[in-house]
């Protein structure tokens, strides 16, 4: 693994299981920002409305997608009501012990009638996330940065040709001018944009 690479879900996963009639399902998602995870917990909960609780737990760079594997991480959990220290601690542990990163995590609970105590919920909301996690799998990753690229009709198709053979994740928006959202390894983004700007001689807006 090189320094500035991370260890994060190859995708969504999701597991279930019941603990003594409780009902649990975990949930995981690859995720590079704050809003991106709050959207991610925000959609399965919407998805269970009706559960007991809802334990999000979820590993961001604090700088946001772009930052490297060094930078500061924003750890956030919540016990969602279960009792403290029992459920979002335990949650966020999973993460932080297999040192995956850029990921989100939700554990539902539907309450099967009887009490698992503080041991046992640590353990079941553990368990939610690590089988979350087995089921999607982890990838490594080199840290992404996203700029636009803003051309006229006449060098769309050079610049589109250029992204698709440098194999890089864009979105094209074709209105009064062309315009691409690229996302690209930090390594190689340099090196992209001075592509993209000898392509066209220097006629793409670049930011």
């Amino acid at each position: 693994m090189t320094d500035d690479a991370y260890r994060t879900v190859a995708g969504r996963g999701e597991a279930s299981f019941e603990v003594r009639g409780s009902e649990f399902i975990g949930y995981v998602a690859p995720v590079n920002t704050v809003e991106e995870a709050e959207a991610f917990v925000a959609d399965v909960e919407a998805n269970h409305p009706d559960a007991t609780h809802n334990v999000p737990a979820y590993r961001v760079p604090a700088g946001g997608a772009s930052a490297g594997a060094g930078t500061l991480l924003r750890e956030y959990s919540s016990d969602d009501g279960e009792p403290s220290g029992s459920s979002g601690d335990p949650a966020l542990n999973v993460l932080v012990q297999r040192e995956i990163r850029n990921v989100a995590a939700v554990v539902t609970r539907y309450y099967g009638g009887t009490n698992l105590g503080v041991g046992g919920l640590a353990r079941a909301y553990s368990r939610g996330v690590k089988e979350a996690i087995e089921d999607a799998g982890v990838v490594e990753e080199l840290p992404h940065e996203t700029f636009s690229v803003v051309v006229a009709y006449d060098d769309s198709g050079t610049v589109r040709g250029l992204l698709e053979s440098a194999g890089v994740e864009f979105d094209a928006a074709y209105e009064e001018d062309v315009s691409f959202e690229v996302r690209v390894p930090v390594p190689d983004a340099a090196g992209l944009r001075d592509r993209i700007r000898s392509a066209t001689s220097g006629r793409a807006e670049i930011e």
